[in-house]
């Protein structure tokens, strides 16, 4: 089992954890350098997937308008075209 852990870690969990504390301490003295907050971090991720959001459902929305805006004369021009070639 220890050799499985250490080989899914990348080495042994004691040399891991070191490492992972270094590295989120000079991170976070970083980001406090940025003054940026986990809480804006956070805030940042949620506004950026509800603005996705709202580009993409926008963009169906507008997919949608297109199609039933087309569909106003090519259905009807389908449909008599049709028509006209059983008359023949």
């Amino acid at each position: 089992m220890s050799g499985r852990l250490t080989q899914f870690l990348g080495g042994s969990p004691l040399s891991v954890l070191i490492r992972l504390v270094i590295i989120s301490l000079l991170v976070g003295l970083i980001l406090s350098w940025l003054h940026l907050t986990p809480a804006a971090i956070v805030d940042w991720i949620v506004d950026f997937f509800r603005w996705l959001s709202r580009v993409v459902f926008g963009s169906l929305d507008n997919v949608l308008s297109y199609f039933l805006l087309g569909a106003v004369i090519v259905v009807p021009i389908f449909l008599l075209s049709r028509l006209l070639k059983l008359g023949r």
